[in-house]
């Protein structure tokens, strides 16, 4: 059978559509109705990092255990370099994550929350493009280390995965929504891009969360993970890596 028309795989696929749906929907709808998108402040930086964890949270929760709950193409090549996910599904997850966004930006576009730059990452004032993309490395290096740490290490309390990383996408949003808005996720990034055809600086939002999730997926398997992890990591295959 083909591995594009795969039962399982198509159900994942659908996961990983809706759960990035729910992420950018939540997450822009909250820069919507908490702030004037001109003019963040503190509460309102609290409220949206909230959103967005809470979001990510639910997802994972909802759909962790058909899709392992990606919800960003970084954690899909993070997952597909450590040997976790084979070639065809993970680029069946991007393509899907990529259409959750595009769709939750169009259903947002004709909201009350009407504006040009809604949801849009950039620099902030003052931040140069060298500085945002090293500010989004290192977000996206530490939620996809904590990605590996508690959702994909068996060893660990898998139930607190949720948590966890919910509660790093938040924490990544207290300190870095004024200086990039807080991506450390190309989906995340690109609905708003192209709902708004407004991609200065977008190559940042793909380029940096994919290298931080890179490296963290290297750092782990190779210094904190099993024989098994460092066995399978860079062995890509088209199907499914055997568990």
């Amino acid at each position: 059978m083909s591995y594009f028309t795969d039962r399982d795989n198509l159900r994942a696929t659908l996961a990983e559509f809706l759960a990035t749906f729910l992420l950018v929907f939540i997450g822009v709808g909250a820069i919507g109705a908490f702030t004037d998108v001109s003019n963040v402040a503190g509460p309102q930086i609290l409220l949206i990092g909230v959103a967005h964890g809470l979001a990510v949270a639910v997802g994972v929760i909802a759909v962790g255990r058909v899709s392992g709950a990606h919800i960003n193409p970084a954690v899909t090549v993070a997952a597909l370099i450590s040997g976790r996910i084979g070639l065809v599904r993970s680029g069946m997850y991007i393509v899907a994550q990529l259409g959750g966004a595009a769709v939750a930006m169009v259903a947002l576009d004709g909201s009350a929350f009407q504006t040009n730059n809604l949801g849009l990452h950039a620099p902030g004032l003052n931040v140069t493009t060298g500085n945002a993309f090293v500010i989004e490395v290192v977000l996206t290096f530490f939620l996809v280390f904590v990605i590996f740490a508690t959702a994909l290490d068996k060893r660990n309390t898998t139930a607190l995965a949720p948590l966890a990383i919910g509660g790093m996408i938040a924490m990544g949003h207290f300190v870095a929504i004024p200086l990039t808005g807080a991506s450390m996720n190309p989906a995340r990034s690109f609905g708003p891009a192209l709902i708004h055809g407004e991609w200065a600086d977008h190559w940042i939002y793909w380029a940096a969360p994919i290298a931080g999730a890179v490296i963290a997926a290297i750092v782990y398997v190779t210094i904190f993970g099993t024989a098994n992890d460092r066995a399978r990591a860079g062995a890509i295959s088209l199907g499914e890596p055997e568990s």
